[in-house]
């Protein structure tokens, strides 16, 4: 039984031997073959998703976990490869749709097996079941995983562990693509992610033949033992005396993200359609002599008979040349069969002609809005020019009732003001009067 947690997904060699896959007859060249070519396969669609390097990292990482507990002939590569990528995305916080995944494999399927490459209607029943299958894998790899999906790379401890080395920078990459090529193989579920990273370092360091502290060992300060360095190495070793892996099709219920094309195409060719001509077999009685069909018996008759049978070859020979009149008139106004490139160029000129027609009325369609659109501004305009004729209108009656006003003003201050001085006159010339009225009492007195 393997039992998952967050950092003790590891498996003895006797548990990889005798994995699912074993138990259903797969040997074990074949489950190499495919761990490989399914690990390519994630690697691949990674780069052209555009996905950083630790996505394509974790989702080899499930590939490898999920083939532990599964077998390859119950569950077929490819699918697999697509929903590891589409997990590991969402895992590593840079999600692709569904729709990316399956665009992207089924571009490199038809790439790897010689198709011609088609364009995958997103609207098509073929989409709908490659999107259920992958998500139904999706949910087979977390259930297996128990929903545990925390992946640790060697990559982390390489630049640690060669910083502290002090080696260059050349070694550096060189461990670093080992630790890449490292994760096509079973290494990430048998070692931890520190032995791994010191056996990459130490393979870096024999290719270069750059020497490492030996006395005392380096590898003890990282946590590490010189028998699981030396096997990381005889593995990397065994990976690159292998070829390029292939598919090989052992599951029973495989998926393809390809149409079945192929066939279809080459059924037509196989059976072309002939036209249809006259065989001598189904035209015999026009061909067999009737002489062979009536016995003459001269005794009886013999000269009704000659006269019945010359009559009957005159209508023969009419009825034939009425046949092969129109006959020939229809072989003249029917038009030659043509064969399915043009029927085909055809019906594509009639579709180009129709998309250039819906192209024509949506042009007309957008001239039309633009036109009344102009029109609603030129609307617009009459309608302020006019709402600022009346502004000015009324602007101009407000000043003119304000003169107006001001003008009445002005004449009635101007009445009060003679009124005013009227009285003014008369105050003094009776001041004046009786001023001079008191003067004479005082001469007299």
């Amino acid at each position: 039984m393997i039992y998952t947690a967050i950092d003790n997904f590891y498996l003895t060699d006797e548990q990889l031997k005798d994995s699912a896959s074993r138990k259903d007859g797969i040997d074990e060249a074949t489950e190499t073959t495919l761990r490989i070519y399914g690990c390519d396969l994630i690697q691949e669609s990674g780069i052209l998703l555009k996905l950083p390097q630790a996505v394509m990292a974790t989702g080899q990482v499930l590939f490898h976990r999920f083939y532990c507990k599964r077998s390859f002939a119950r569950f077929d590569v490819k699918m697999v490869a697509a929903s590891s990528v589409w997990l590991a995305s969402k895992l590593e916080e840079s999600p692709r749709k569904a729709r990316q995944v399956i665009i992207v494999f089924h571009r490199m399927e038809c790439r790897r097996e010689g198709l011609p490459i088609e364009h995958l209607d997103l609207f098509s029943k073929k989409f709908s079941e490659l999107k259920m299958e992958m998500s139904r894998t999706e949910r087979h790899i977390l259930k297996e995983m128990g929903f545990v999906c925390h992946v640790e790379h060697p990559h982390k401890f390489i630049s640690n562990y060669l910083a502290t080395l002090e080696t260059p920078l050349e070694l550096r990459q060189e461990a670093w693509n080992l630790a890449n090529d490292s994760l096509r193989t079973t290494l990430c579920v048998r070692f931890k992610s520190e032995v791994v990273a010191c056996g990459v370092v130490y393979a870096a360091a024999r290719r270069f033949q750059i020497p490492l502290p030996e006395n005392p060992p380096w590898w003890k300060a990282f946590d590490a033992e010189k028998s699981g360095i030396d096997e990381v190495c005889r593995v990397l070793a065994h990976l690159y005396s292998l070829p390029k892996a292939k598919y090989i099709p052992v599951c029973k219920d495989g998926t393809s993200f390809t149409f079945s094309s192929k066939t279809v195409d080459s059924q037509p060719q196989s059976t072309p359609k002939e036209v249809p001509q006259s065989s001598p077999q189904a035209n015999n009685h026009t061909t067999f002599p009737i002489e062979a069909l009536v016995p003459i018996n001269p005794e009886s008759g013999g000269s009704k008979v000659k006269a019945a049978l010359d009559r009957l070859k005159d209508s023969k020979k009419s009825d034939d040349e009425s046949k092969s009149m129109p006959s020939d008139g229809e072989a003249r106004e029917e038009p030659v069969q043509r064969p399915k490139s043009d029927h085909k160029t055809e019906a594509s000129g009639e579709r180009s002609k129709d998309r250039d027609r819906e192209r024509d009325r949506e042009r007309d369609r957008d001239r039309e809005r633009d036109r009344e659109r102009e029109r609603r501004k030129s609307r617009d305009r009459d309608r302020g020019r006019d709402s600022d004729r009346e502004r000015d209108r009324d602007e101009t009656d407000k000043i003119k009732d304000r003169g107006y006003r001001s003008k009445d003003r002005m004449k009635d201050s101007g009445g009060h003001s003679e009124k005013s001085r009227h009285h003014s006159t008369r105050d003094r010339d009776y001041h004046s009067y009786s001023s001079s009225r008191e003067k004479d009492r005082h001469r007299h007195y």
